[in-house]
């Protein structure tokens, strides 16, 4: 059976491809113990156990069409590969949110698998020269949204910048730094949302 040719659909089937052979090859593993998350929660992936000496670790898996150009190869993604949702538990990483099995700052470790394509709609496989490129989230980053309409941190899009971990960022420090201080948007369910999880976790008022 083909692959779908609408790149939504597509990339979704390559994220979900990555996961499962993760999970597979975790389950063959000592001391190792995985974690599948939700659909719209983070991450997708949680590893802890013995082999990495305690704590949880984060993965998160993220299909990135190229961009292509007529007369040169492709030097960029077609769109900004989201990194984080920034105005839920980037924005209060000690809170639980709904689709995470702990709060973000309980991890001690946030990895993203980068699977960059190419789209060829005439090609039963349609996703190309299929290229994985495993990166920390900050290393990759950019000081762009990923979305013009929702709250999403965005990576830079230049694919040698991906491929080497040169974003927008000198340190993590400079990445945390610069996120937590833009001012995302918070609608009116979003803040009613977070007032309650404080109730329930904190037991106080939000306080960044």
């Amino acid at each position: 059976m083909p692959l779908p040719k609408e790149p939504a659909a597509l990339a979704n089937v390559l994220e979900v491809s990555i996961v499962r052979f993760l999970v597979e090859r975790a389950e063959h593993e000592q001391g190792v113990t995985v974690r599948v998350g939700t659909e719209r929660g983070y991450p997708d992936l949680e590893f802890s156990g013995e082999r990495f000496g305690g704590g949880f670790h984060a993965i998160d898996i993220k299909a990135a069409r190229r961009k292509l150009l007529k007369r040169s190869p492709p030097r960029e993604t077609q769109s900004r590969i989201t990194l984080y949702t920034g105005n839920t538990y980037f924005a209060w990483p000690d809170l639980r949110w709904p689709g995470m099995f702990r709060p973000f700052a309980d991890y001690e470790s946030h990895l993203d698998v980068l699977v960059i394509y190419t789209l060829e709609p005439d090609a039963m496989e349609r996703a190309t020269d299929i290229e994985v490129v495993v990166q920390e989230p900050w290393r990759i980053a950019s000081k762009e949204r990923s979305s013009t309409t929702r709250e999403y941190i965005g990576a830079v899009t230049q694919l040698d910048q991906l491929r080497e971990g040169n974003g927008d960022f000198e340190s993590e420090e400079g990445f945390y730094e610069y996120w937590r201080a833009y001012e995302f948007r918070m609608p009116k369910a979003l803040k009613a949302q977070l007032r309650k999880l404080i109730e329930q976790q904190k037991g106080g008022r939000p306080g960044r």
